[in-house]
């Protein structure tokens, strides 16, 4: 909490306090007199009652606040605060009867000996039940400001995770991605010089993606749907078949945004784990865009005994989940049917 809060928080609080006092003071000098004199224009009276009601009272309030808090409070040093709150009391009480004595010596009040003990006790007794009412305050606001200060720094290292998970998730993607990307060229360079030269500058292009615009926490969903055909063209360079991958896009894209590189792991994962290169349409990536929601869903042609764990091999369902969770908490929904033949993934994402 700011410095400047807590301030007007203690300001608050004893401009309330000398209220309350004020209220007091005027119900119990109200047609009475000493001396011939209304009390309440009696300006020795009314300091007397000022340092009774408020010494013990400021004295209880920060010695709880100051000291008691943070040296046992706060490390649930239970009996060591009893004991501290009633030494404390008793001080401030005594403290205050001291200072009243002080003032009767200068003829200020009538002290708290006008009857001797008899009255000296239960006046002492009632500045010590001030201080710790006031202390009893003073921890409650002390905590409360604790309490606060707690909550904004699990806020601040809450985002300082985030962007730490974040971040990690972000270095896993792309060297595994650039690793097959890179190998595919260098297969193709044997094969035709040319068309590795091409789709050279198509990585070209994907590494400035990459190195740039997943950066940012969002990018257009046309720009992210680029992306991913040139990386399904790269794709293509190791397979004779033409048909082997099915991409649609359904709906129009403008307007919307997405975060960066949300859809290359379950693609990246279908092309590792398809069977039966030979076949049509072996890979199907098809998104459908409707209402600001990204509905996406893969899938591929696997082998009948193609473990299950394997499915998400090289980032692991764990960290796609995980990153899902961070960016899309409660605006995602994720599908996953694992037939003898095929795999299929369904994500759906609600963008607005």
């Amino acid at each position: 909490m700011k410095r400047p809060v807590v301030i007007l928080l203690h300001i608050g609080y004893w401009l309330l306090y000398l209220l309350l006092l004020l209220i007091i003071f005027l119900s119990l000098t109200m047609g009475s007199h000493i001396k011939g004199q209304s009390l309440l224009m009696n300006r020795t009276f009314g300091l007397f009652f000022l340092v009774f009601a408020l010494f013990p009272s400021v004295a209880g309030f920060y010695s709880f606040y100051a000291v008691l808090f943070s040296r046992f409070l706060a490390k649930k040093k239970i009996l060591f605060l009893f004991l501290g709150s009633i030494i404390a009391s008793i001080a401030a009480g005594i403290g205050g009867a001291s200072v009243l004595s002080l003032l009767k010596y200068y003829n200020i009040g009538p002290g708290i000996f006008a009857d001797g003990w008899t009255s000296a006790i239960p006046v002492t007794i009632i500045m010590c039940v001030l201080a710790l009412l006031s202390g009893v305050v003073g921890l409650v606001m002390k905590g409360f400001i604790s309490w606060y200060a707690d909550i904004k720094l699990k806020e601040e290292l809450n985002k300082k995770n985030y962007e730490t998970e974040l971040a990690l998730v972000k270095s896993q993607l792309d060297p595994h991605f650039l690793f097959n990307t890179i190998n595919n060229i260098d297969v193709l360079i044997e094969k035709d010089a040319i068309k590795a030269s091409a789709y050279l500058n198509k990585l070209s292009h994907i590494m400035r993606f990459m190195l740039y615009e997943t950066k940012t926490e969002k990018i257009s969903l046309a720009r992210e749907l680029e992306y991913i055909r040139e990386y399904i063209d790269l794709q293509k360079i190791r397979f004779a078949n033409a048909n082997y991958v099915q991409y649609s896009v359904i709906g129009a894209v403008d307007g919307i945004e997405i975060t960066p590189m949300l859809f290359i792991p379950f693609i990246e994962n279908a092309f590792k784990h398809s069977a039966n290169r030979k076949m049509e349409h072996a890979i199907r990536i098809q998104f459908t865009i409707a209402d600001g929601t990204v509905a996406f869903e893969c899938s591929n042609a696997c082998s009948p005994n193609e473990p299950f764990a394997q499915a998400f091999h090289g980032l692991g369902n764990e960290l796609i989940q995980k990153r899902l969770a961070l960016l899309y908490s409660g605006k995602h929904e994720v599908s996953i049917e694992d037939a003898a033949d095929l795999f299929t993934i369904k994500l759906q994402i609600n963008c607005q």
